[in-house]
């Protein structure tokens, strides 16, 4: 097989209809006490879903935000689930039952929010500039409300203790990751990833990219030296760092921009990975190379969003036509998984 053909050779994904506007971000979480992967969506719908992340299938919809949801979360035991709203509210959610536990208030549009690996903590930032960390052990404390009386699940009342706001110059954050339970990676439209020590509230270190950051993603590698690997993507660029070492590893032009959508996602192998973006195509590229290997097509409108599921063995994509789809890591993948 040439390798225009090996480019072009057409899959079948799995649709998953269910969203009418343009997807935000799709999430996948391993949860390992059930033996099963999640996939989370967020969407201009205002209707954030949680879904099987092998098979694609509705599990339930995350009811009550007024605004376009940029952001949806679960926390490592697939118990907690947070949003982040255009409606200038963060809300964490029951994934079991769907209710409602806790809102948030903001100022501004919230674009991100993520949950700490132990799940005590959760952080939120957006154009309001300002990078926050609410205590979830305090909500916990305080109580959840009382949804007894409201037929939706949302509770009346907002139990939301004051959070930490982390001190540094107002630039609007499109991402926030947590790297451990007290390191916090925090992307910014001024393209700076600054590495805040919450508990301290100082930046201890700092990458720099050549645009607004547009999606970033962390990656505990399976390969030998098992390595930790951040992906940015960011103007038409993707850019690979080691956590570790602070170094940059690898960074290639795109086919593509991130300037509006779209993002980057690397295989846990640390072999290949995906970008999508201001096309309606899905591109599969070798990390050691950044040769192009496939060209995905079935979207009907750009890439917004994408993730490998956390085994390999598939990756979702969001697009502005407002489907998920589940794509089937090929053969010659599955020698690296």
């Amino acid at each position: 097989m040439t390798n225009d053909q090996t480019k072009e050779k057409r899959q079948i994904p799995i649709v998953c209809p269910g969203h009418t506007r343009p997807l935000a971000e799709v999430q996948f979480t391993n949860v390992k006490e059930e033996n099963r992967i999640f996939l989370v969506s967020a969407c201009h719908d205002k209707l954030p879903m949680l879904r099987d992340g092998v098979t694609g299938n509705w599990i339930g919809t995350f009811m009550g935000h007024k605004g376009a949801v940029w952001c949806c979360r679960l926390d490592r035991s697939g118990s907690l689930a947070a949003t982040a709203s255009g409606d200038f509210s963060v809300k964490v959610w029951d994934a079991i039952t769907g209710k409602s536990l806790w809102e948030f208030p903001h100022n501004h549009i919230v674009k991100t929010c993520d949950f700490s690996p132990d799940s005590s903590r959760l952080a939120t930032g957006g154009h309001e500039g300002l990078l926050r960390i609410y205590n979830l052990t305090d909500q916990l404390r305080n109580g959840g409300g009382d949804d007894s009386n409201n037929e939706n699940g949302v509770d009346d009342d907002i139990v939301a203790t004051e959070p930490i706001v982390l001190n540094h110059e107002k630039v609007v954050i499109t991402k926030c990751n947590w790297w451990t339970d007290k390191l916090l990676l925090a992307a910014g439209a001024d393209g700076t990833i600054r590495f805040w020590e919450v508990d301290n509230n100082v930046v201890a270190h700092t990458f720099k990219v050549d645009a607004e950051v547009r999606d970033m993603e962390i990656v505990n590698t399976t390969s030998d030296d098992g390595s930790t690997i951040l992906t940015v993507a960011s103007g038409n660029m993707v850019y690979f760092f080691d956590l570790n070492s602070k170094e940059l590893l690898k960074s290639y032009t795109m086919p593509i921009n991130f300037k509006d959508e779209g993002g980057a996602s690397l295989h846990p192998s640390g072999t290949k990975f995906v970008a999508g973006g201001s096309d309606l195509w899905v591109r599969v590229f070798d990390y050691e190379t950044g040769e192009e290997l496939e060209c995905l097509k079935g979207h009907h409108g750009p890439i917004r969003c994408l993730r490998y599921a956390p085994d390999g063995k598939s990756f979702a994509t969001g697009s502005e036509d407002g489907t998920i789809r589940l794509w089937k890591t090929t053969t010659t993948d599955a020698k690296d998984e």
